[in-house]
Protein backbone atom coordinates (compact mmCIF):
# COMPACT_ATOMS: atom_id res chain seq x y z
CA UNK A 1 0.00 0.00 0.00
CA UNK A 2 3.24 2.07 0.76
CA UNK A 3 4.35 1.76 -2.64
CA UNK A 4 1.28 2.70 -4.19
CA UNK A 5 0.94 5.94 -2.43
CA UNK A 6 4.13 6.68 -3.12
CA UNK A 7 3.99 6.35 -7.25
CA UNK A 8 0.52 8.54 -6.66
CA UNK A 9 2.87 11.38 -4.70
CA UNK A 10 5.64 10.93 -7.46
CA UNK A 11 3.37 11.16 -10.64
CA UNK A 12 1.20 14.26 -8.95
CA UNK A 13 4.38 15.85 -8.66
CA UNK A 14 5.78 15.10 -11.73
CA UNK A 15 2.48 16.50 -13.24
CA UNK A 16 2.71 19.60 -10.77
CA UNK A 17 5.94 20.47 -12.42
CA UNK A 18 5.05 19.53 -15.81
CA UNK A 19 1.96 21.71 -15.80
CA UNK A 20 3.78 24.79 -14.45
CA UNK A 21 6.66 24.18 -17.15
CA UNK A 22 4.20 23.85 -19.64
CA UNK A 23 2.34 27.26 -17.80
CA UNK A 24 6.07 29.27 -19.01
CA UNK A 25 6.94 28.02 -22.00
CA UNK A 26 3.81 26.91 -23.51
CA UNK A 27 2.61 30.90 -23.76
CA UNK A 28 5.01 31.59 -27.04
CA UNK A 29 2.65 34.01 -28.58
CA UNK A 30 3.57 33.76 -32.92
CA UNK A 31 4.95 36.57 -34.97
CA UNK A 32 2.67 39.09 -36.30
CA UNK A 33 3.05 40.75 -39.60
CA UNK A 34 0.83 43.10 -41.75
CA UNK A 35 -0.17 41.15 -44.78
CA UNK A 36 -1.72 42.74 -47.82
CA UNK A 37 -3.51 41.35 -50.77
CA UNK A 38 -5.08 43.27 -53.75
CA UNK A 39 -8.66 42.03 -54.29
CA UNK A 40 -10.41 42.65 -57.17
CA UNK A 41 -14.38 42.60 -57.22
CA UNK A 42 -17.07 42.22 -59.95
CA UNK A 43 -18.68 45.20 -59.12
CA UNK A 44 -21.30 45.36 -62.38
Amino acid sequence: MGRIFKAVLMLAILGFIGLTGYAYLGNLDPEQAEVTVPVTLNAD
